[in-house]
């Protein structure tokens, strides 16, 4: 049954009395056969496997726990194996005895949404008991102590960690005291050194000008004369060979180029032009290679 574009459209129903066509057929979880819209139930077309999905159980009247029954064993197995195993008869109270509020003549079951936990007896009442007054609640227990001397103990327990902390504050201070002093020695001993460093620059450098005037004057009045080794040029004192120097022979820091020198005499000319002329007129123009 179907179309040329869907052969495979729609099914008979499996029922032999209806055979009708459903082009939207249902299909049976427990028999795996095709049915239509009104025989889809397990009941409508007598399904042999409908207890397949049923799920049976049995409260035991010993345990009062739930025995689940399965369908292809049989049921006094499935019971002896309970009995046998996992029944306990102590459980029996516990799941069926229900708690009640404990206050005289209320007869209030107490279930999650109505027990309320009392905060100095720790016991649980129903809401309508809730308050320590309505229940005669006796109030928190007090620790009583074993032996008169039991305070004392106490007492001196809670003195330590008083003591402690200010012990531990009191040294903390004192650090801090030794630190700061500390501090203030290292600072007046850098000071005192810088002042008599700077104290004692001055006094270097007197000395200093005053030994270079001396030997200046030394020079000068024994007639020793400074003598340039690059021209051969003297000088009465060493400060003018020395302005001689990096005024004529050195130029930013750098020594020139040498001097030309006459191989007669051993004159230094910078000009080679002077050089020449100095051969011509003071040695008759002769001059050895």
């Amino acid at each position: 049954m179907g179309t040329p574009a869907f052969p495979n459209l729609g099914k008979h129903c499996s029922v032999e009395d209806c055979r009708q066509i459903d082009f939207l057929p249902f299909t049976c979880d427990c028999c795996r056969l095709v049915f239509c819209l009104e025989h889809r139930s397990y009941s409508r077309h007598r399904c042999p496997k409908a207890n397949k999905n049923d799920v049976t159980v049995v409260i035991c009247p010993l345990c009062a726990k739930g025995v689940r029954l399965l369908p292809e064993e049989d049921p006094n197995i499935t019971w002896e194996s309970h009995v046998n195993t996992e029944c306990d008869p102590s459980n029996y109270e516990k799941a069926t005895k229900k708690k009640k509020c404990p206050v005289p003549r209320c007869r209030e079951t107490l279930t999650f949404s109505n027990t309320i936990k009392c905060r100095d007896c720790s016991i649980d009442h129903c809401l309508k008991h809730r308050f320590g007054p309505d229940h005669n609640c006796p109030g928190p227990k007090k620790p009583e102590a074993s032996f008169q001397f039991m305070g004392f103990g106490s007492k001196s327990v809670k003195n330590q960690p008083k003591q402690a902390a200010s012990t531990s504050s009191s040294n903390w201070t004192s650090g801090l005291l030794k630190l700061a002093s500390s501090f203030r020695a290292t600072a007046e001993a850098g000071i005192s050194r810088l002042n008599s460093e700077f104290n004692q620059e001055p006094s270097k450098n007197r000395t200093m000008q005053s030994s270079r005037g001396s030997t200046s004057n030394r020079g000068s009045a024994s007639g020793q004369v400074e003598a340039c080794p690059h021209c051969k040029l003297r000088f009465s004192t060493v400060g003018a060979l020395v302005d001689h120097v990096e005024k004529v022979h050195e130029q930013n820091g750098v020594m020139k180029v040498t001097l030309d020198i006459c191989p007669k005499c051993s004159k230094g000319f910078r000009d080679p032009v002077a050089l020449v002329e100095h051969v011509e007129k003071d040695h008759g123009g002769v001059s050895k290679a």
